[in-house]
């Protein structure tokens, strides 16, 4: 204990009122009022990640630039090896009071979930002073030892027949939380046993409540609607179950239970490993996934098995509707939505779509194409072969890039997002998110040209480029999204540009390779060495060619002209590739 008393002094002082984050927290293997129903299978896991790229899309140099930097850094430094699932399991909790949106139990908050690192980043924002650092206050209740590394202490009887099953929800108005936070958790009341009623407690107005949140209920868990129950808060209950999972209570895991995840992270730039800070817990939650999201999707996609939705476009683009108070009209969007009309899409509104048919037409899609906004949580039911385009800004890549990135881990979808310029009087100067919130999109001429561009080559309606720099952009694009077919017959479109380039040439000679079309990559290697002579590394890629290929003409013809023109390089080679040394 002297260590987490010498942590408490450096903290806190007397002329800080604020309480210290183990007076608020409540911690499941210290702490009375919360037990597990059962033992977890699991407390998290690595699953696949999906396939998630981002591109600029801003027609100012200055902006692209940030935003280049920005993706650099976010792929370098915050994405994960793997994703993380997060098992959500069904806990009791005793003396319930549900306030705002989080609940307690004996006046502590078991921090679950995304509403946890809520609640976390609410502490740190509202408890720091020029006499609390709250940030370091957490740090120290995290990483200071608190009791024995023992299992999650288990119910040990069965539960009352009335027993409520409590879900502390962020609003009923907003899509994206509703869809992704709070509907999922109903797939947890079957498995914990709970007969009583279902309570869901919100902090807004009831005439805010939206009525898509009935109807998905209603559509997918039919069986339960009539006992659920929409309560505004404040609410209590003696005990209740209740959904938990350790996202953002990590660092509360006993060690052994904490290992293995620091392999899974790129750096230590942002990931602190050991240490809990906010950005450890931001860089956490942007790589998992809550395993109810796995849950909802199955059923979902059940639910839609055997109908008809042959209405449905597979190609659309997915406009608002115009009274929504909370549109942010996207500049540019009447002549993106005539260019994608070129190609076969439709314009939908998931407004006026049924529950399932939202679902049905994710799962259907080809390619899905909007601008920002919570409609991107529909991204849970895509297939894996969809395209989910996304048009955003260089804000809502830096505030809502990550939230995003958990759906399509989970659908396993390509998730495309072409950052843009801000729709706004001065693009260039950056928006304050707490004064200005989400600023909309303006998709410039020079946008649209890399949005399309994109797109036709991905559909396979590849443009005449006439700038090496346009071929570049997009055949990589095609490569980092997993479509090499569609990289080949870009460049050979591009025929003429294309191997003028050695760059494109050995990309080409790469997609060939992972095709296993081994005579084309030769070609490819030779076009790329025509185009730059001066390239040794092109000639030993030659040599390992010739050696995959048990060529032996190959390997000497590019060992000769290595000697050649290169002979420190072929030296150097001898020396390091035995299996060459014994041909000699």
């Amino acid at each position: 204990m002297a260590k987490g008393q010498k942590v408490k002094a450096d903290v806190s002082n007397e002329s800080s009122p604020f309480p210290l984050p183990q007076d608020l927290i409540l911690n499941p293997f210290t702490d009375p009022g919360i037990l597990a129903l059962e033992k977890p299978d699991y407390i998290w896991r690595p699953c696949q990640p999906a396939k998630i790229l981002g591109f600029s899309a801003s027609e100012h140099p200055e902006v692209s630039e940030k935003i280049d930097a920005f993706i650099a850094r976010t792929q370098r430094h915050r994405v994960f090896g793997q994703a993380v699932e997060f098992n959500t399991f069904p806990v009791l909790i005793d003396d319930v009071s549900v306030q705002k949106s989080y609940l307690t139990a004996y006046g502590k908050s078991p921090i679950s979930g995304s509403a946890g690192i809520r609640l976390l980043n609410r502490y740190c924002f509202e408890g720091s002073s020029p006499g609390f650092d709250a940030e370091a206050a957490l740090v120290a209740f995290f990483n200071t030892p608190s009791g024995p590394e023992e299992a999650f202490p288990q119910l040990t009887k069965p539960l009352s027949i009335d027993t409520a099953f409590v879900i502390e929800a962020r609003n009923t108005f907003n899509y994206f939380h509703f869809l992704t936070e709070t509907l999922g958790q109903l797939c947890l009341v079957e498995e914990a046993g709970v007969h009583g009623p279902i309570y869901i407690h919100y902090p807004n107005p009831d005439e805010k409540t939206g009525a898509f949140c009935r109807a998905y209920i209603d559509a997918l868990f039919p069986e339960l609607a009539d006992r659920v129950v929409f309560q505004r808060v404040p609410a209590k209950h003696s005990c209740a179950v209740t959904p938990y999972n350790f996202l953002a209570s990590f660092y509360l895991l006993p060690e052994a239970d904490r290992s293995g995840i620091d392999s899974l992270a790129p750096s230590d730039f942002y990931w602190k490993g050991p240490r809990a800070t906010r950005i450890s817990h931001a860089v956490l939650k942007q790589n998992s996934v809550d395993s109810t999201l796995f849950k909802l999707r199955d059923r979902a996609l059940r639910a839609i098995e055997g109908k008809d939705f042959s209405h449905l476009p597979r190609r659309f683009w997915v406009s608002r509707e115009d009274e929504n108070s909370r549109s942010r009209p996207m500049k540019g969007e009447a002549e993106l939505v005539e260019m994608l009309g070129l190609f076969g899409f439709e314009s939908v509104m998931f407004e006026r779509l049924s529950p399932l048919e939202q679902i049905a037409i994710m799962a259907n899609a080809e390619v899905m194409i909007s601008h920002h906004g919570a409609g991107f949580a529909n991204m849970l039911f895509a297939s894996p072969k969809s395209c989910v385009i996304e048009v955003g800004t260089l804000q809502t890549a830096v505030w809502r890039w990550g939230d995003f990135w958990r759906l399509a881990h989970v659908s396993q979808c390509r998730y495309v997002s072409f950052f843009a310029d801000f729709n706004k009087a001065d693009p260039l100067a950056e928006p304050s998110f707490n004064e200005e919130s989400i600023v909309p999109v303006h998709l410039s001429t020079k946008g649209r040209a890399q949005v399309m561009s994109f797109l036709v080559s991905l559909l396979g309606h590849h443009p005449v480029l006439q700038r090496l720099e346009d071929l570049r952009r997009v055949a990589g694009q095609m490569v980092s999204i997993g479509a090499d077919d569609r990289a080949v017959e870009l460049l050979t479109k591009n025929e003429t540009l294309a191997k003028s380039d050695a760059d494109l040439c050995l990309l080409r000679a790469d997609c060939h390779r992972r095709q296993f079309e081994h005579n084309a990559e030769f070609l490819a290697l030779l076009d790329a060495w025509a185009a730059d002579g001066s390239r040794w590394q092109t000639l030993v890629r030659m040599i390992w060619y010739g050696r995959r290929a048990n060529s032996t003409k190959i390997v000497d013809w590019a060992l000769g002209l290595l000697g050649a023109d290169f002979p420190d390089r072929h030296l150097a080679f001898i020396k390091s590739a035995e299996w060459v040394r014994k041909r000699r």
